[in-house]
């Protein structure tokens, strides 16, 4: 967990009971005022009314953003069950805590429908390709990483491996699904710390946007004290 100002960000992994554990835990220690999370309305609807994705979508989405949806849930429903936790639990449990304790919620990331358009758009060739290369080779290639318990957190180099994986393997994904919100999340979080100025935010996103976002805050913090009439860009 990091702390930043008056924001204590808390990594999670959307498909470990050691997060949910985690978040519960932190509230019953140190309760905060506002509770943020790694999500929009359209994903926060959609974690408490499960439905598989349906033909219908394609009509807002896209038959691009629709296949890519598709194939996430897909692997999301896999990882999940093989761990006996639902993905995205850990938010679920954030959300039932703020209205357990009556604790503002604030959504920060960019809405699910942008970011499934940007990926249909900007995705290269060479990338698609590589993807289906991956595929082809993953049963004959040495595991990228080391086996670890999916019910907990993966170690800070194992996620840190990963991420360095996909920025040389698929540029354009990992700008998108990892640069891109990583700014938004910082960007709201700052604008929200800066509304309330006294209030403690718990911050839960994924283990992988947990560093980034917190550097960001402090640069802009420390734009912020040099000169306080500085636009604050991330």
């Amino acid at each position: 967990m990091l702390t930043c100002k008056n924001i204590h960000i808390l990594g999670t992994s959307h498909i470990s009971t050691q997060s949910i554990n985690e978040i519960t835990q932190f509230v019953a220690n140190t309760p905060p005022d506002i509770i943020a999370i790694e999500l929009d309305k359209s994903r926060l609807h959609s974690l408490f009314h499960k439905k598989n994705p349906s033909f219908r979508d394609i009509k807002h989405l896209g038959i691009k953003s629709f296949t890519l949806n598709l194939i996430g849930h897909y692997i999301e429903h896999k990882l999940g069950k093989a761990v006996g936790v639902s993905p995205g639990d850990e938010m679920k449990q954030a959300v039932r805590l703020a209205k357990k304790h009556h604790l503002k919620l604030a959504l920060i990331d960019q809405p699910i429908e942008i970011t499934l358009k940007k990926l249909s758009k900007q995705v290269t060739f060479k990338e698609k390709l590589n993807f289906l290369l991956d595929i082809i080779k993953s049963p004959f290639s040495k595991p990228l990483i080391e086996p670890f318990d999916l019910s907990k957190l993966p170690p800070k180099s194992t996620v840190k491996k990963m991420l360095s994986f996909v920025s040389s393997r698929y540029p354009s994904v990992y700008n998108i699904l990892i640069e891109e919100r990583n700014q938004i999340m910082a960007k709201n979080l700052y604008t929200l710390s800066s509304k309330y100025k006294d209030a403690k935010i718990l911050a839960v996103v994924g283990l992988g946007h947990e560093d980034a976002i917190k550097k960001l805050l402090k640069r802009a913090n420390s734009n912020n004290h040099n000169n306080s009439s500085i636009n604050i860009n991330f």
